[in-house]
C-alpha cells in the first residue's frame, strides 16, 4: 500500500518543500528551453495535423501515405510562408530609407506641435524615442539569420513526423508504464480533446483575420500585404496583446505611406476585424470557456513568454490549460486549480427559504 511521502510534515514544511521542488523545476526548465521550445512547437503542430491524419486513416489510405500527405502540406506552407516573409522583408528594407525620411518629417511636425500645447523638448525628444534605425538593425538580423530559422523548422517538422508515427500507440504505453485508472485516462483525454479543439479553431479564426486584413489592406493599397497577413496570423495566437501589436506596423506604414484618412481607417479596420473575430465570432465557436479566467490568461502570457521565449508567448493559452487540468487531478493541487480556473458564482437562493447558518452553498463555476 502507497505511503504519504509528506507524512509526518507539518503543512508549512510541506509547502517549502514543494516551493523548492517547483523552484529546481523552472530553472532546469529555463536551462532547457533551447531544447524542449520546437520540442513543445513541434506537439501543437501535430496537434492540429492529428484529424487530418485519422480522417484519411478512416478513408483507408495507409499510415505511410497519409503522413506523406501531411508532411508535403506542411512542407509547402512553410515554404510559401519562408518565400513571402523574406521577399517581403528585403522589399522593406529596399523602401526603409524613404519611409524614414517621411517619418522623421511626420515626427518634426507632431513635435512642433507639442511644443505649442507646452511640452517642450519635444521635436528631439520624438525622434529618439521612435528611432527609424531601429528598424533597419531587426531586418538585418531576421535576413541574416534567415537560415537558422530554416533549420529549426525543419528539426521541428522532423518531431511532428515522429509525434505523429507514435500517436498512436501512446496511450496504449501510458496505461502500461503508469497503471492509469479510468479517472486517469478520462483526464488525459480531455486534455487532449481540449488542447485539439483549441488548436483547431484558434487555427481558424486566425486565417479568417488573415484574410480579411489582406482585403482591407490591399483594397487600401498599403505595401507589404502578405507580410501584414503573416504577422496577423501568428501574432492570433497570442492572447491579450498579439491583436494590439499586429496592428501597430501597417498603421505606422499607412501613416508615411499615405494620409491620415487612410491611416484612421487601416486602425478601425484592423479593431472591427479583431472585435468581430476575437471578440463575437471565436467565442461562439469554442463554446464553453477555456477554464482560465482573463487575469490568469495574461499572467500567464509573462511567465511562458518569459520561460519558452516568443513559442511560449503562442503557446501560453493551450499550455496553461494543460496545467490547469493536471493540477485538477490531485486533490493538493486542486485548489490552485480552481484558484487559476474562471469566476465562482454562488447558487442563488431558494425563494422563501430561512438563512442558514455555517458556510454559504456549494459555488458553480461559469463558463469563463
Amino acid at each position: 500500500m502507497a505511503t504519504d511521502p509528506f507524512a509526518g510534515l507539518t503543512s508549512p514544511a510541506r509547502g517549502l518543500i514543494v516551493a523548492g521542488a517547483l523552484a529546481l523545476v523552472l530553472v532546469v526548465t529555463r536551462m532547457a528551453a533551447s531544447f524542449l521550445t520546437p520540442l513543445l512547437l513541434a506537439v501543437f503542430i501535430a496537434i492540429v495535423a492529428t484529424p487530418a491524419l485519422q480522417w484519411m486513416r478512416r478513408l483507408g489510405m495507409p499510415k505511410w501515405g497519409a503522413l506523406g500527405v501531411i508532411i508535403f502540406v506542411l512542407v509547402d506552407i512553410g515554404s510559401l510562408l519562408a518565400l513571402l516573409t523574406t521577399g517581403a522583408l528585403e522589399g522593406f528594407r529596399d523602401r526603409l530609407p524613404t519611409y524614414q525620411e517621411r517619418f522623421l518629417l511626420l515626427s518634426d511636425q507632431f513635435g512642433a506641435w507639442m511644443e505649442t500645447l507646452g511640452a517642450e523638448g519635444s521635436r528631439q525628444a520624438i525622434p529618439e524615442l521612435l528611432d527609424p534605425g531601429k528598424v533597419a538593425v531587426v531586418l538585418r538580423f531576421l535576413l541574416s539569420n534567415a537560415s537558422g530559422f530554416f533549420a529549426a523548422g525543419l528539426l521541428v517538422l522532423l518531431a511532428v513526423v515522429f509525434i505523429l508515427l507514435e500517436a498512436g500507440t501512446v496511450p496504449a504505453k501510458l496505461r502500461a508504464a503508469f497503471h492509469l485508472t479510468e479517472a486517469g485516462e478520462a483526464r488525459l483525454k480531455r486534455l487532449a480533446s481540449a488542447l485539439k479543439r483549441y488548436m483547431l479553431i484558434k487555427s481558424l479564426t486566425s486565417l479568417a483575420t488573415a484574410f480579411c486584413v489582406w482585403f482591407w489592406l490591399y483594397a487600401l493599397g498599403i505595401d507589404f500585404v502578405m507580410l501584414w497577413t503573416v504577422l496577423a496570423f501568428f501574432l492570433n495566437f497570442v492572447p491579450v496583446v498579439g491583436n494590439i501589436v499586429m496592428m501597430i506596423p501597417p498603421v505606422l506604414i499607412a501613416l508615411v505611406q499615405t494620409d491620415l484618412e487612410t491611416t484612421l481607417l487601416v486602425a478601425v479596420g484592423y479593431l472591427v476585424i479583431n472585435t468581430g473575430i476575437g471578440s463575437v465570432l471565436e467565442p461562439r465557436i469554442m463554446g464553453k470557456g477555456l477554464g482560465i479566467s482573463t487575469l490568469v490568461v495574461f499572467l500567464a502570457l509573462l511567465f511562458w513568454g518569459w520561460l519558452f521565449g516568443t513559442v511560449g508567448m503562442f503557446l501560453s493559452v493551450p499550455l496553461t490549460i494543460a496545467v490547469v487540468i493536471a493540477l485538477d487531478a490531485s486533490p493538493h493541487t486542486r485548489p490552485l486549480a480552481i484558484l487559476l480556473g474562471p469566476a465562482i458564482k454562488e447558487a442563488p437562493a431558494t425563494v422563501g427559504a430561512p438563512a442558514a447558518e455555517g458556510p454559504p452553498a456549494e459555488a458553480s463555476q461559469t463558463d469563463g
